[in-house]
């Protein structure tokens, strides 16, 4: 990926940061950055000059207060909250707030969702204590993000079959939302559970090991900003056990052939083309 183009994501990503912060601001809502964009925020002080995408999370009940009111406070504004909802051929169970005047396309993972720039942005679910029953909780979940990338048509690689594909019909799209709803309701299968010293917060979706990416409650809020980029981000106080979870030795840069940007393969913005 050049350097231009690198360039460009990060500050539109930075921009759409930033839109998500005020709506957050806006609504009360609390946030943390996770996994990448943690780790940028604090060996970096912004992004991980390779890094392509960005992550933010929230507790659940905050999650689906953003789903519910920032659609309303971005009327005007070039973002799309992607979410299984709104967006019906979108497969993935958490929300991307999109960058509407930028298109992309991301490395084995053709599909026929909305595409634009974007950061990602989680829910932190109560999971249960035991590692068997979290195991089964992730497992289920997976089997229905199968199921959905196949019916939604999310295909590793671009054929010239793909493209002369018709809409979802009706029953498909039907279809499609019923097994959302049945994942979601599997996200939300401990969260009725009181919050306890001993309750741990997860994100369902993450790329990291069933073990990994697990919060407490304390960890989620209490909170401190901290410099990236141009502007401040919200991080958890106690960033470095959760970055050692992660990472082992975290401030420590990775060879040389691992600084490379996992996601965007093409970008479309002011009228320029850029591959990586």
């Amino acid at each position: 990926m050049t350097t231009k183009m690198i360039n460009l994501i990060h500050q539109t990503e930075l921009s759409t940061l930033k839109a998500f912060i005020n709506i957050c601001q806006q609504l009360e809502i609390p946030y943390i950055a996770t996994g990448g964009t943690l780790l940028g925020a604090i060996r970096h002080q912004g992004f991980i000059p390779w890094d392509d995408d960005m992550d933010v999370a929230l507790l659940r009940p905050d999650y689906e207060k953003l789903l519910k009111l920032a659609p309303n406070l971005l009327i005007d504004q070039p973002f799309f909250l992607q979410t299984p909802v709104s967006d019906p051929n979108y497969a993935l169970s958490y929300a991307k707030l999109l960058n509407q005047n930028t298109y992309i396309e991301e490395k084995n993972n053709f599909n026929f969702a909305r595409k634009g720039i974007f950061i990602d942005i989680f829910p932190l679910d109560i999971i249960p204590n035991s590692t068997a029953q979290l195991k089964k909780q992730i497992n289920d979940i997976k089997i229905i993000d199968s199921r959905l990338f196949i019916k939604l048509r999310y295909n590793l690689i671009e054929t010239p079959i793909r493209r002369f594909k018709t809409d979802l019909t009706t029953e498909q799209q039907e279809s499609a939302s019923i097994l959302k709803k049945r994942r979601k309701l599997l996200f939300n299968e401990y969260n009725q559970q009181p919050i306890e010293d001993n309750t741990h917060f997860k994100n369902l979706a993450s790329q990291y090991n069933y073990d990994q990416e697990i919060f407490t409650y304390q960890q989620v809020t209490d909170t401190i900003k901290v410099p990236f980029e141009d502007t401040e981000i919200t991080i958890p106080a106690d960033y470095d056990a959760i970055l050692t979870q992660l990472y082992g030795d975290y401030m420590k840069l990775p060879p040389e052939n691992h600084r490379v940007a996992k996601h965007i393969s093409k970008l479309i913005m002011d009228n320029q083309e850029f591959l990586a």
